[in-house]
């Protein structure tokens, strides 16, 4: 028999654990993607920090990168999700979005870091990418 203080707790749980695997998703992005920037900056393949980067190559390559690993943490996040896995990777991707259309606006008006596409890219390619990383979950899930 379930008790009140059972019920009561259950949503709260099913609540830190949607959480949860949505800041796990993110962090995943957040922490690989800023790991590999920081490789390549070591390795001298980026310019350093602050610095522009204009050539295309390279920034095709952070958005390569950055493709693989938001998919990735979009898969994460539905994976650990306690429920509805494909809501947990959208929501992923509309935090994703955010920042990115975020950072967009103020690297284009504000800043001379690059060409203008690749912030746009960003903020075009992050809700495809949950959405990818959530019908992975699917695929292997169910």
């Amino acid at each position: 028999m379930t008790t009140q203080s059972e019920k009561t707790n259950a949503p709260s749980g099913l609540i830190l654990q949607s959480a949860g695997s949505i800041l796990f998703g993110f962090m995943t992005v957040f922490v690989l993607s800023l790991g590999t920037d920081q490789i390549l900056h070591i390795l001298d393949v980026y310019p350093p920090w602050g610095l522009p980067m204009h050539d295309p190559g390279l920034n095709a390559l952070a958005l390569s990168y950055r493709i693989v690993y938001t998919i990735l943490g979009s898969y994460i996040a539905a994976a650990y999700a306690p429920n509805n896995p494909m809501k947990h990777a959208i929501i992923l991707g509309g935090i994703g979005l955010f920042f990115s259309s975020l950072g967009a606006i103020v690297t284009i008006t504000q800043y001379d870091l690059g060409p203008s596409w690749y912030p746009i890219s960003l903020v075009i390619t992050t809700l495809p990418c949950a959405w990818i990383g959530g019908l992975i979950e699917r695929r292997i899930y169910s």
